[in-house]
């Protein structure tokens, strides 16, 4: 991705998040789903060929970040290689969400939906273009919930999720923001106290994960485009990550095509790893890009 057209991606996400962020979040529509059941498939949507290849772009989203009070303000790439904030207002954050995320489902690379976990435990789909729907209840009995992008070899984000006995299950996206029924990645997965991804991190083409493990090592975790194995053997990335109390992507922050990764230390600092494409050594020296981050409660993207 060239550099002035990530710019001009960086300028319609801080108008998207003013406009959608509300619509996005707040009410539900019918057409439900239980974490719990088995989703039943919508007539014309089929899953893709086992064979078809994941690929993941690299999209630029807005960091959010909720206050205790409940304000919230949006973090964009501001075209120099950091971020800048804006903020958006409401109380209502809060009391209602406790999890969200957006996703990319038509790969320009601007998120066109918006997925958030209800303090109520259900789960809802809000896409922009048009409107909210219901996913359904009982999603609290995860403690990780996460986007990285497309997992399966279809077009769509799908999402990971942990429960509190450390299984890791992949529900796989269908177009219109459904889930189909979940499948089982595997279990151990409790050992690590942060997950993050937004895209390609290995140069492959593929939606890959980082996982901490409670020792303070990150490690690498490479898509293969396969829903019933989703990920590569790990790869270690390096120690020292007990230093950070959140860790999160928001996809290409420094606007070269490469997703990144954003982590926010003890102090409140906000530092950027840049992405390098390369499994060997993903991510470049890192950089602040922040500070005053501890007032926040929840951050996601």
């Amino acid at each position: 991705m060239a550099l002035s057209s990530g710019r001009n991606r960086g300028r319609a996400l801080a108008r998207l998040t003013t406009a959608a962020i509300a619509a996005a979040l707040v009410g539900t529509t019918a057409g439900t789903a239980m974490a719990d059941e088995n989703p039943a498939p919508l007539a014309g949507v089929k899953a893709a060929p086992k064979s078809a290849a994941a690929r993941a772009s690299a999209p630029v989203f807005p960091l959010l970040a909720v206050t205790k009070a409940g304000d919230f303000y949006a973090y964009s790439p501001n075209g120099r290689g950091g971020l800048e904030s804006k903020k958006i207002g409401g109380d209502f954050w809060a009391e209602r969400i406790n999890t969200a995320f957006y996703v990319d489902n038509n790969k320009d690379g601007v998120a066109d939906g918006m997925y958030g976990r209800h303090t109520n435990g259900t789960l809802t789909f809000a896409d922009f273009a048009k409107g909210e729907r219901k996913i359904g209840g009982g999603w609290n009995q995860f403690n990780l919930l996460l986007a990285p992008g497309n997992l399966a070899g279809t077009k769509q984000s799908d999402i990971l999720a942990r429960n509190k006995s450390g299984v890791l299950y992949l529900y796989v996206a269908k177009s219109n923001g459904t889930l189909n029924a979940k499948k089982k990645v595997g279990s151990g997965w409790g050992q690590y106290t942060q997950i993050a991804g937004q895209g390609d991190l290995s140069g492959d083409g593929r939606a890959d994960i980082v996982a901490r493990d409670k020792a303070g090592v990150l490690w690498l975790y490479k898509g293969t485009g396969d829903a019933d194995k989703p990920f590569a053997k790990r790869l270690k990335v390096g120690g020292g990550w007990n230093g950070y109390n959140r860790i999160l992507s928001s996809g290409d922050v420094d606007l070269d095509g490469r997703s990144d990764l954003v982590a926010r230390d003890k102090s409140g600092n906000a530092w950027l790893f840049k992405g390098t494409g390369k499994a060997s050594a993903p991510f470049k020296a890192k950089k602040k890009v922040g500070s005053g981050w501890g007032k926040y409660t929840l951050i996601f993207s």
